[in-house]
Parts: C-alpha cells; sequence; structure tokens
C-alpha cells in the first residue's frame, strides 16, 4: 500500500511540474525573434509608436514619502537596481518607454513595482530617472528611464537574481543599472 501512496505522489508531483512548463510555454511568443548583446550594458530602446504615452508620470513635485525606495547592490556582472527588502530589479525587452505589456499571468510571476506616490532613490539610483506609469488596472508601476521595472517571484531575498537573463513569456528579462541599461549577461 505505501508502494501505491509514493508512486501516485511521484506521478502527481510530474503532473504539476508539467503544467507550470505548458503554462510557462503558453504564455511565450513564438515569433522567432532573438536579441544578442556585444556587451554587458545595453541601452534598450522601442520604435513603438506608443512609447510616449499619456499615462505617464514623471514629475519631481511628486510626494517623496513612498514606502518603496529604488536602491543598487553589486553582483557579478555588476551594479544593479533594487526595490524593497533590497531585492533585484528587471526590465523585460518586450515593454517599450513608459508601456508595460506584462500582465495577467506574467505578472504573477514578475510583480510589477507598484507605489502609491513617487519612489525614492538611494545608493547609486538617480532620483530623476524615476517616474511612473498607470497599468491597466490602475495602479502605479515604477519605471526607470522609462523601462517599467518588475522583482521576479524565484527571487526570495536580496542578493538572489535567477532572474536574469530569463526568456519567460517570450523576452528576455534583464537587471537594470543605475544608468538605466541592461544588464545582458549572466
Amino acid at each position: 500500500m505505501n508502494r501505491w501512496k509514493s508512486l501516485r505522489f511521484r506521478v502527481g508531483g510530474i503532473v504539476a511540474v508539467a503544467a507550470v512548463a505548458l503554462t510557462v510555454a503558453a504564455c511565450g511568443s513564438s515569433s522567432g525573434s532573438s536579441s544578442s548583446a556585444s556587451s554587458a550594458a545595453t541601452p534598450v530602446s522601442s520604435s513603438n509608436p506608443y512609447a510616449a504615452g499619456s499615462n505617464v508620470s514623471n514629475t519631481s513635485s511628486a510626494p517623496s514619502s513612498s514606502a518603496v525606495a529604488i536602491s543598487t547592490a553589486k553582483g557579478p556582472d555588476g551594479t544593479y537596481l533594487t526595490g524593497t527588502s533590497g531585492k533585484a530589479l528587471y526590465l523585460w525587452v518586450a515593454d517599450s518607454r513608459n508601456k508595460s505589456v506584462c500582465s495577467g499571468a506574467c505578472a504573477q510571476a514578475w510583480p510589477p513595482v507598484t507605489v502609491k506616490s513617487m519612489p525614492t532613490a538611494s545608493g547609486g539610483a538617480v532620483s530623476s530617472d524615476l517616474g511612473t506609469i498607470s497599468r491597466s488596472n490602475g495602479t502605479k508601476q515604477v519605471t526607470y528611464q522609462g523601462h517599467p521595472l518588475y522583482y521576479y517571484v524565484g527571487d526570495t531575498h536580496s542578493g538572489t537574481i535567477t532572474g536574469q537573463g530569463s526568456n519567460g513569456f517570450g523576452a528576455k528579462w534583464w537587471l537594470v543599472t543605475p544608468k538605466g541599461m541592461a544588464i545582458t549577461t549572466g
């Protein structure tokens, strides 16, 4: 009887892993596009006509008493931006300037950095590079030099950068330098 319970447990685990893999694969893009980088930090730009959308807020007159402070940490590939509790912040290559296209399952795996008021900058982060955009649900997402910022659920504590270079949901996820560039190594 114990043998059957063990077998049933193993099969259930395999089915769960397969379901997660299929869900992630289904959310990805099949456009076949890829990007390559010739340096460790690459500027990310877009020719999207919606890049200068009216949903952008980047005013320095916004209150700075936000619970979110954008700071920096040093890792094996250089200095990168961090948010709450020192967790790494990422940009997604599929986004365009001041426009997030990560929602649903994507936003569950890569939670947007959201605020109720303007975030603050510390460490090597520059406050004039911070801004916010309005998401479809009305929340304000933090941007850095126009790049919408995200956490990764796999990063459980400060210093963890397991999302670096991921191709989840059809495009690359990269750490962000204090100069607003993607760290494309690692």
